[in-house]
């Protein structure tokens, strides 16, 4: 313990000793240029920002420059050296090196040189080479863009991680045009180093202590302890204010009492319940009125439990507690899932928890935009993301082989990959400390290369793109109105509609010629076989078409849809038109029950002349199918239908049909018993004893008085 203290110190010292002597950019570059040993120092394949970033490097880690290339060149491969990337590669090596030695030091996000230090890496990883940037223009009007930010920022995991960053870019830019000025970088970080000390305090308190301690559950949120704003628990008729507690791997609410709160309940999070958590509506008496709410039901309830965030307007404060929910409910399924364990299902945790710290953080720099929560949460937002799936499956299988592929190297060969993690909150004291072996598990981030993690959410984010530019276009398609919706579908059915139009001629036999061909073709395609061969061509035939269709109209846009648009309805008419249609598929699902209950008839027996006629029809069919070929079968029942009004059989015809209309209508409808659910009883009279309740004691108040 005493030599890590002053391995700690050591490192501390040295930090803080390099970054005070930092002054401006053009001071450090004087001392490069013109310094005795400025020759020395200065690496000329790199621009002068990143020879000052380099040089600052080199301050942290208590290294020279020329051994820090020296370094780089023998531990690199060859591609990440060659000569086109060569000045942005070196200087990623450098810049993870020296963040996994800062980031060591405890309460580094508050240390203002920590962030500027961070910031001036993404300034410089945009004109890394020489001949990006021939003068030195750095000021505090200096921006990054996403690709920088994205490369710098997710090498310290409490900043950012691969799969929210862009996210995490876009809300910290929506006010300055997609770049990133200090300024608000700068309120970020202290966003975020005010959510983490919080969460440190808080789970070094006494909350809680007797229930969490056994798994060493780190406090992430809690809620309703202002008492105008309390957390309401419904449970079945119940209702009870209290306080909310969210930890990373359970739920956790204490009732209210008068001057203290009640033994918290439990609503796991981290073990296999079938837990469901999702949005719901509340209301008094269990009216469903206010979209402000959480149900959370697993197979450990007897009843869903539902938790209320009131508020004036709108339901952000329940939208932030469901998402952040659901993100340990996602994590421990993951964990489940690809069976993690030890380091590995720490680390992934602990992301997670960054996750819903950095939420924090912004929600404190974005107080007037709204935010959509889940879009900055990891499994969340892989959850939503086309390709999820695939994001997850890779993160899985990155988390347990990183530490054995790290630990078959040397110690110094962690320059190539940023710091993890584990490493980083166990530095800040909120993880147990972890051994040598157990820091060898590294980041998401690996110099000059893309991570097979990077790989997958940069595809998962073309098809997410791709999505919305699809739902765009829904968006800009949609009509009003029930007649003009039913004008558009019956355009777009036409085709359809014309192609049933020519059968049902062909099949009445208006045209004897043209029937008699259609017959004599189909049958002898259906003889022959080739009825399977005639669908492949169809589909071949769609194929060709869509494919020439989209080489000819290449760079011109697609053809619209020229819809009549039918008479303007009132509201009155519109109205009307509603109830029509409402009757109308009112008795359609009348009559589908009058079928299925005749089916059930049939099926039960019941004793009637038309049962034995079915039962025989039954036999029949069956004998047919076991004794015939299928192609023969095929050809029968298309001749049968086929033909039917054929000028041969269209009397014989209208007599079958009549027998079977009045074979149909013999059939008795099997009864139907409707009866109440006991359950809907005795709610309605619970909530009738409830407000008789109140009324009665209103009453005996107003007697007193």
């Amino acid at each position: 313990m005493a030599m890590m203290s002053k391995t700690r110190n050591i490192l501390e010292g040295s930090f803080k000793w390099a970054l005070s002597r930092r002054t401006s950019f053009e001071d450090e570059f004087d001392d490069l240029g013109h310094s005795p040993s400025g020759r020395r120092k200065w690496i000329s394949d790199l621009s002068p920002i990143a020879n000052i970033i380099v040089a600052r490097c080199s301050r942290i880690l208590e290294v020279s420059m020329d051994d820090l290339r020296h370094n780089f060149d023998a531990e690199a491969s060859g591609s990440i050296k060659s000569p086109s990337n060569y000045a942005r590669n070196f200087l990623e090596y450098c810049c993870f090196r020296a963040l996994a030695l800062s980031t060591q030091i405890a309460g580094h996000l508050a240390d203002k040189d920590f962030r500027r230090l961070t910031f001036d890496m993404m300034l410089a990883w945009e004109a890394p080479a020489a001949a990006n940037q021939p003068l030195l223009k750095v000021d505090k009007e200096s921006s990054v863009g996403l690709e920088a930010f994205s490369r710098i920022a997710p090498a310290v995991p409490t900043i950012a991680d691969v799969i929210t960053c862009s996210n995490l870019f876009q809300v910290l830019t929506s006010l300055t045009s997609g770049r990133l000025s200090f300024a608000v970088y700068d309120k970020y970080l202290g966003g975020l180093d005010r959510a983490i000390k919080k969460m440190k305090t808080q789970s070094e308190s006494s909350l809680l202590s007797g229930l969490r301690s056994h798994r060493g559950e780190r406090i992430l949120e809690m809620d309703g302890t202002l008492t105008t704003q309390p957390v309401l628990e419904h449970v079945g008729i119940s209702t009870w204010p209290g306080r909310l507690i969210l930890t990373d791997h359970a739920l956790y609410f204490e009732a209210m009492k008068v001057v203290a709160y009640d033994k918290p309940k439990v609503y796991e999070l981290a073990e296999d319940l079938k837990q469901i958590i999702k949005p719901e509506m509340t209301g008094p008496w269990g009216t469903r009125l206010f979209d402000k709410a959480v149900m959370y039901k697993s197979i450990s309830l007897s009843e869903p439990v539902v938790m209320e965030f009131p508020e004036l307007t709108g339901h952000s404060r329940r939208d932030y507690w469901l998402s952040i929910m659901q993100e340990i409910l996602y994590t421990h399924k993951f964990i489940r899932k690809f069976q993690l364990k030890g380091v590995a299902k720490e680390e992934t945790l602990l992301k997670a928890v960054l996750g819903i710290l950095r939420l924090q953080a912004i929600q404190e720099l974005a107080t007037s935009m709204p935010l959509q929560c889940e879009a900055f949460l990891m499994f969340n937002l892989a959850d939503q993301l086309p390709g999820g799936d695939l994001v997850l499956e890779t993160l899985a299988n990155m988390t347990p082989s990183r530490r054995l592929d790290q630990a078959s190297s040397s110690n110094s060969r962690s320059g190539m990959y940023s710091v993890s993690a584990l490493s980083i909150l166990s530095s800040l004291g909120l993880v147990s400390q972890v051994s040598n072996d157990e820091r060898l598990l590294v980041g998401d981030i690996v110099v000059g290369e893309m991570t097979p993690l990077e790989r997958a959410v940069s595809a998962s984010r073309n098809n997410f793109k791709q999505v919305e530019q699809a739902k765009a276009t829904i968006e800009g398609v949609k009509v009003d109105g029930i007649d003009t919706n039913l004008a558009v579908m019956k355009e777009l059915l036409n085709p359809v509609m014309e192609l049933g139009r020519q059968l049902i001629l062909l099949a009445s036999w208006d045209d004897p010629t043209k029937s008699l061909m259609f017959c004599a073709l189909t049958s002898y395609i259906i003889f022959r076989g080739w009825l399977g061969y005639v669908f492949v061509m169809m589909l071949l035939f769609l194929a060709i078409f869509m494919v020439l269709t989209r080489c000819c109209s290449q760079g011109r846009p697609v053809v619209e849809l020229e819809v009549r648009a039918p008479p303007a309805m009132n509201t009155m008419e519109q109205l009307l038109a509603v109830q029509n249609a409402i009757s109308h598929i009112t008795e359609i699902i009348q009559d589908g029950n009058i079928v299925l209950l005749k089916l059930r008839a049939l099926l039960l027996a019941v004793p009637s002349q038309a049962t034995d006629k079915a039962i025989l029809i039954l036999i029949l069919m069956a004998l047919a199918l076991a004794l015939l070929p299928s192609k023969l079968l095929q050809l029968l029942v298309f001749l049968e239908i086929f033909t039917r009004n054929s000028p041969v059989r269209r009397a014989s015809t209208e007599k079958w049909m009549r027998r079977l209309r009045e074979w149909w209508f013999s059939i008795p409808a099997a009864p139907v018993v409707l009866e109440k659910d006991n359950e809907e009883k005795k709610r309605r009279s619970s909530v009738f004893n409830t407000m008789s309740e109140v009324w009665n004691g209103l009453h005996s108040l107003q007697e007193r008085r």
